[in-house]
């Protein structure tokens, strides 16, 4: 059972997923803000991959992107940090990034890398859903990672079963269409999320994009078995002297 599936098998509700951008705020802080997240009560971490063109992500986290690479971190710098990861991080750690850097490094020898340093998972939002199934899913499961599809409002429901029947860990339900750290109202997608309760679906769903403090985070499990927050702790992160602490007040704050 991967720790992904143990964590939804004893927690249901209110699962926080963090996410963080390795080599930010420095290139060797990755570590420190990932034991930072675990000890502030993150259940689950969605560590970044930074990569110059994220097609998902909004202006905070593209930055922080930008400072991570210029600090000079790679994805085979970061498999090097994450080598004694399991040593102090316990809770289920995800890899998100895009095909293109993963490709260049080889999907294979990726897979092999992230399985051999404790990855659970993968999101990778450029995936689509034919490569998947023809090519990578099954390298995936060869390493035991798991992997975890996005869906929006606008995903047809057909396909949303689709996802959640190739998906494995979580659903990553995306509460708009547009880019994170857009403080979008939840209350406008009720109906959106009452859809995806009535599916009962395989997988437990974790809702992102505009999740921000205790209020939307609340708001986002009333729907839903959890959420994921990434720009307002990117923001907490930046220029912050002491990562502990200021990790510390952010999450005190939501949870």
């Amino acid at each position: 059972m991967s720790r992904i599936t143990e964590l939804f098998r004893r927690k249901r509700e209110r699962v926080l997923n963090v996410y963080c951008t390795a080599g930010f705020p420095r290139l060797d802080s990755t570590l420190e803000v990932m034991r930072a997240l675990q000890e502030g009560g993150a259940d689950l971490i969605e560590l970044g991959m930074p990569y110059s063109d994220p097609l998902a992500d909004g202006p905070v986290i593209q930055a922080s992107s930008s400072v991570a690479l210029s600090n000079g971190m790679t994805i085979a710098r970061l498999f090097e940090q994450l080598a004694t990861m399991r040593q102090t991080v316990t809770v289920p750690v995800l890899l998100m990034g895009y095909m293109n850097p993963v490709l260049q490094y080889g999907f294979e020898k990726f897979c092999e890398a992230a399985a051999a340093a404790g990855v659970d998972g993968l999101i990778l939002p450029d995936l689509p859903i034919y490569e998947f199934e023809t090519e990578y899913g099954p390298v995936m499961k060869r390493y035991g990672l798991d992997f975890v599809f996005l869906v929006t409002p606008e995903t047809t429901s057909e396909r949303i079963r689709k996802v959640d029947s190739l998906s494995s860990g979580f659903l990553y339900a995306v509460s708009s269409s547009s880019t994170t750290g857009k403080d979008k109202d939840l209350g406008e997608q009720e109906a959106y999320f009452a859809r995806l309760k009535e599916m009962n679906l395989n997988n437990p769903v974790l809702v992102g994009f505009g999740i921000r403090d205790k209020g939307t985070f609340d708001a986002a499990c009333r729907h839903a078995n959890g959420a994921i927050i990434g720009t307002a702790y990117i923001r907490a992160l930046d220029g912050a002297k002491d990562i502990g602490k200021a990790t510390k007040t952010f999450l005190s704050g939501i949870l």
